[in-house]
């Protein structure tokens, strides 16, 4: 089978956060099963130099936005044996960030009807299935059926299309519908695009797509209710027999405590490599080097998503514990302020960085105890099953693929991988730390047992991978 993978960002070429993981690592996962994966992506111009260098142009042309015509270059690269298609415009690419720019209707029109052009540039490719990602790419099962559907090329192709972040929809307004899309007003209706008297770009493929995904099994459910569904679960509800949950992996070769060119030390000798790496996190963190104390650990987006308010109520209480926390983030300027006065008043207690840093984040991987993500909705979270190849034991909310990842440590420990707490709710989540960093003190037989099934869990690619191959099978 042939498959095109559209996406907006892909690691190791740019990435944000988890979409990025995936359009890395997934395509890769499923050339491996013997699937023929292209992936289409945006020429941006903050791809290293390293990678622009060896770039081959295969064409270019004249791409439709509305009525007018953009140029449009098609330069390829093959990664680890996938070939990798990249859509160069520099109007809309050359940004200095790769989202949120003012024209974002028209720079994701433009892509996603430029990822359709350039199929047939594409030389002995005839794709069966295009995969879209994340509202970027929502459009283009419906510029299919209402562009191509007479191409000979095109119209038997399927399309399935994964919701990696319900919340972040492409919402812009109705007049981006002609001016920009190309679309008559038939399409502005709450039956079709229409949204709040808005245009909602992710609503088309949830419409038009052949097949949805989404990243978990909890989320896909979720998302058909009213508090998750982000005013699209009557849709999504509609649409219940063609979405499904499939739970993304992490690339066991990029986490590999073994092969970790981040670690002062590598996890061959498991106990001794964690002690070391725990004084390095302190030392580089400037926090006393203290091995009793539990090291409480957050790499994350600092957003309401992310509880980083229930952290905040809740931060005092935590610290009065005999632990230290490292929080690696950006995010909302509030949330940033906040943390900055706790750290000036428990300096050697609370440590912070405003910045992303994946050296870092390893760092905080390989060094803390536990890793805390009390997120509001999570559709799946990376950060969990990359701590725990790590060692180091989540405590999480039990929401989308935190919850279908973690085991919590309840009655018996057999199976449990971490802790987790059910209500969002500043004092559950203090309970539960208080809960863990107790056994971490005072039990460690059972610290060590949950450590081990953190370990040994397996939130490997192949699995997933399998999934989507069976769907693509099914559309076929």
């Amino acid at each position: 089978m042939k498959i095109v993978f559209v996406i907006a960002e892909a690691d190791p070429f740019i990435k944000t956060g988890g979409l990025g993981e995936v359009g890395g690592s997934l395509p890769a996962f499923l050339h491996q099963h013997g699937v023929d994966v292209r992936v289409i992506m945006p020429k941006y111009s903050s791809i290293a130099k390293r990678f622009q260098q060896d770039f081959k142009h295969l064409a270019h042309f004249n791409v439709p936005v509305a009525w007018r015509k953009q140029y449009c270059g098609l330069d390829e690269l093959v990664y680890q044996g996938v070939p990798y298609y990249f859509i160069d415009n520099e109007y809309y690419f050359s940004r200095p960030s790769i989202y949120g720019e003012y024209d974002d209707a028209e720079r994701f029109t433009y892509f996603s009807r430029a990822a359709l052009e350039s199929l047939v540039h594409i030389p002995g490719f005839k794709p069966d299935i295009i995969h879209c990602n994340d509202w970027h790419t929502a459009l283009i099962p419906l510029m299919l059926k209402e562009f191509y559907s007479r191409e000979p090329l095109y119209f038997p192709i399927k399309t399935v299309f994964t919701i990696h972040n319900l919340k972040y929809q492409g919402v812009f307004s109705k007049d981006v519908l002609s001016s920009i899309v190309g679309l008559g007003m038939e399409y502005f209706t709450q039956d079709a695009l229409e949204f709040h008297g808005a245009v909602n770009f992710m609503k088309a493929a949830l419409l038009y797509a052949d097949r949805i995904t989404t990243v978990s099994p909890t989320y896909a459910q979720e998302i058909q209710s009213s508090y998750y569904g982000e005013g699209l679960d009557g849709v999504l509800r509609k649409r219940s027999g063609s979405l499904q949950g499939i739970l993304n992996g992490i690339d066991y070769q990029i986490y590999d405590p073994n092969n970790d060119p981040y670690l002062v030390r590598p996890f061959n000798n498991f106990p001794l490599a964690k002690e070391e790496n725990k004084k390095h996190l302190q030392r580089v963190f400037g926090l006393p080097v203290r091995e009793d104390r539990a090291l409480l650990g957050m790499v994350s987006r600092l957003v309401d998503q992310k509880g980083v308010d229930l952290l905040a109520h809740v931060m005092e209480e935590i610290l009065a514990l005999d632990v230290q926390l490292v929080i690696l983030g950006t995010g909302e300027n509030r949330y940033e302020q906040i943390l900055r006065d706790f750290a000036s008043l428990y300096p050697e207690k609370l440590a912070l960085r405003l910045e992303f840093s994946d050296k870092l984040a390893h760092e905080i991987y390989a060094g803390a105890d536990l890793l805390l993500m009390p997120s509001r909705f999570e559709p799946c979270g990376i950060s969990q099953m990359i701590a725990m190849r790590y060692g180091t034991i989540p405590i999480v909310r039990e929401t989308g693929g935190l919850k279908d990842t973690i085991v919590p440590c309840t009655g018996s420990t057999d199976s449990a991988n971490g802790f987790s707490f059910v209500n969002y709710n500043a004092h559950e989540l203090l309970f539960t730390i208080q809960q863990a960093v107790k056994i971490y003190r005072e039990d460690k037989p059972v610290w060590e047992n949950i450590r081990q099934n953190a370990l040994t869990s397996d939130f490997g690619w192949d699995r997933s991978a399998d999934a989507y191959i069976q769907i693509y099978e099914s559309l076929l």
